[in-house]
């Protein structure tokens, strides 16, 4: 249930209504709008029913929320989310880019891809330190050291961090490092894991599973706002379907989809949801086109010797390229694309 207040109401009268539900065993969640205080109450729909909460001359109404997504519904947060992480706004005018190699494979790999891409205009430097992978023998990632060329390369560059967490047991530590903590396709419906980023105080990024619905998407992003972390962004990087010659097929209708239905960022992964290098910029101009907030894009100096995903990863030369179509499109598009601005050595 939704329950609006009246414009006006004062602080205590709002705890007035907040004690009243606690009192019945439901959680809350407020959400303060720029004339309007709504208070999500999660739980028994009957015990809010019996509390005539529309008695109140304070209370303007009482709204039952029917999807099975509440936090993450734009009913209860009318609004646009707004992310703040490091000096950057995500889910606004601005349009951020997270670039970088699929995997962290040495100091200085990481660190000359994130000179490239910032000078191109990222303002997020992606990597895997962490790496789930298909097959047990297959490159695993260099953990807490990679997890420490990132850091290296953020103080040298200002590029904040985004990077994957695969297990409840590392959340601290990769919270120690990173800016942003993602959540892979194979791990949307971790619910354990879930739970232990909504505690990180962290921004999430919450990749789509690969054979997700949209309801189960935005179910997942439930359980980590339900823990209390509302600064969670969406992720379309492809679903599994019939079609054999992308490796995903990349689902851009889910942009303005959860523009609709929520209230939180949209991020799109052209590179794993076409899987062809030569198919990531133009997905990524449609995906601009079609309102996305940003872009997670990989990037490597030398695509060839990649340990993981080479043919999808862009080269330096074809980041900038890329990175002036989309110069050129935002401003059609009343949106402009991020930058560092701060003085970094």
């Amino acid at each position: 249930m939704i329950i609006v207040m009246k414009t006006g109401a004062t602080v205590e009268q709002v705890e007035e209504v907040a004690k009243r539900l606690t009192d019945e065993g439901l959680k809350i969640h407020l959400s303060q709008g720029v004339e309007k205080t709504l208070m999500g109450a999660i739980g028994d729909r009957q015990r809010i029913k019996s509390l005539d909460l529309e008695a109140l001359p304070w209370v303007e109404k009482v709204v039952p929320i029917l999807a099975p997504y509440k936090l993450v519904s734009r009913e209860f947060h009318p609004e646009d989310t707004i992310i703040r992480v490091g000096g950057q706004e995500i889910g606004g005018k601005t349009v951020h880019i997270m670039a970088g190699p699929c995997a962290v494979e040495s100091r200085e790999q990481i660190l000359e891809t994130a000179a490239v891409v910032r000078e191109s205009g990222a303002t997020f430097l992606r990597g895997g330190a962490f790496k789930p992978r298909t097959s047990p023998y297959s490159f695993q990632g260099l953990e807490e050291e990679g997890l420490r060329y990132m850091a290296e390369a953020r103080e040298k560059t200002g590029l904040l961090v985004v990077t994957e967490v695969i297990d409840a047991r590392d959340v601290g530590l990769v919270a120690d490092y990173a800016d942003v903590l993602q959540i892979g396709a194979r791990n949307m419906q971790n619910f354990i894991l879930l739970k232990e980023v909504a505690k990180c105080g962290k921004p999430v990024l919450l990749k789509r599973g690969p054979s997700a619905t949209l309801e189960e998407w935005m179910m997942a992003a439930e359980y980590i706002m339900d823990g209390g972390n509302y600064q969670v962004m969406f992720c379309e990087r492809g679903i599994r379907t019939f079609e054999s010659y992308t490796r995903n097929t990349l689902d851009l209708s889910m942009v303005p989809a959860l523009h609709t239905l929520s209230h939180l960022p949209v991020i799109i992964d052209p590179s794993h949801g076409t899987g062809k290098w030569h198919l990531v910029h133009p997905m990524a101009k449609a995906a601009l086109a079609a309102g996305a907030d940003g872009l997670i894009v990989e990037v490597h100096p030398q695509p060839e010797k990649a340990v993981s995903d080479g043919k999808q990863s862009l080269t330096p030369e074809k980041f900038q390229r890329m990175m002036a179509d989309l110069g050129r499109l935002a401003p059609a598009l009343d949106r402009e694309l991020g930058s560092v601005s701060q003085s970094v050595g």
